[in-house]
């Protein structure tokens, strides 16, 4: 196999645990200036890609829904686009492509496509694995999803954020138990994805033979049968993303006091909040972000990404309908987008 394919590097974890946050920082980092970005989203609205510095030539976003299965088709389609545009100078050149899952993805059948398709092959070869955990929610995460489980333990790399909000002793415990569950991968502590590229990506890439015998078993395992739904708003029967825009600019208090009740009311169940916000007064998007209970304080991109500003958030929720989270917004009519369920 010729030695000149470009590698291809996946950045998982599950939802809320820091990937935007480490992508972003690693594009600003100049050993990162030739690379292109394949972000991946769970239901229809695109937020991740907004909140990335590199230019729209560099970042392809990939709606489709959860990166597994038969979705994994759009995957190598997209490569191939890539490839082509890379080819005719319609993109910059670039010499590694990497992907950002959504949160929900279980890694292997991705990886299993990587390896086996003929014509990523010939061009791609797969990178490193990074898979960013969640300090504060990790344990909890860990026990409640079986995604979380094979995307820590099929890193080559596992990457733990937001380890300044708990008692060193919390996080030396999680530390552990990632070891265990992965003895190959070096744990890699980073405050707001703060870590130099050349500790995530190097030249060898992602290797079977170093993986555990469960790792190598899911890797072999038929995924045809995959259980869950291909809705790009679903995932299962239990976890829906449900998306809201309004037309006008919103008043911060009526925001601020309806995320404060869902997150008292709901917090358990509410997996994911991402959003931009068009707030009354302020010219600048400004950035929702949230996981269960825990909410990052807001802050603003320098502009919108493109002509819409009208606000949109996305929630990724467990057990809960479209319009229990509607009840307090600070409109009336919060418009749908795309598709509901």
């Amino acid at each position: 196999m010729q030695e000149d394919r470009l590698p291809v590097s996946i950045i998982t974890g599950f939802l809320g645990s820091g990937k935007t946050t480490l992508l972003n920082r690693l594009l600003r980092h100049p050993a990162m200036g030739e690379s292109a970005v394949v972000v991946n989203e769970f239901g229809e609205v695109g937020i991740d890609n907004a909140l990335l510095v590199a230019s729209s030539d560099q970042v392809v976003l990939m709606e489709s829904g959860c990166l597994c299965c038969t979705i994994r088709g759009d995957l190598i389609e997209t490569l191939g686009e890539l490839m082509a545009k890379r080819k005719s100078g319609a993109v910059p050149s670039f010499r590694r492509v990497v992907i950002e899952t959504t949160g929900l993805a279980d890694p292997a059948p991705i990886l299993q496509a990587l390896m086996s398709d003929l014509t990523m092959l010939n061009h791609f070869r797969l990178g490193q694995v990074v898979t960013v955990v969640d300090g504060y929610h990790g344990a909890r995460t860990l026990d409640a999803q079986p995604e979380a489980v094979k995307q820590a333990a099929m890193a080559d790399r596992l990457v733990l954020s937001k380890g300044d909000l708990v008692p060193r002793g919390v996080l030396e415990r999680l530390i552990g138990r990632l070891r265990r569950l992965n003895p190959i991968a070096p744990v890699i502590e980073a405050l707001q994805g703060d870590v130099d590229p050349g500790r995530l990506f190097g030249s060898a890439g992602f290797d079977i033979a170093e993986k555990t015998a469960e790792v190598r078993s899911w890797l072999a395992a038929e995924h045809g049968t995959h259980p869950h739904s291909h809705d790009r708003n679903r995932h299962d029967a239990d976890i829906q993303a449900h998306a809201f825009a309004f037309d006008e600019p919103l008043a911060w208090e009526a925001l601020a006091g309806w995320l404060d009740r869902l997150a008292l009311e709901h917090g358990e169940d509410l997996l994911r909040v991402k959003g931009l916000v068009n707030v009354r007064g302020q010219q600048e998007p400004v950035v929702i972000q949230g996981v269960h209970h825990l909410f990052h304080p807001p802050s603003t991109l320098a502009r919108w990404p493109d002509d819409d500003h009208r606000s949109r958030l996305v929630f990724i929720v467990r057990h809960l309908g479209r319009t229990e989270l509607a009840v307090g917004a600070p409109q009336s009519t919060p418009l749908p987008v795309g598709r509901t369920s």
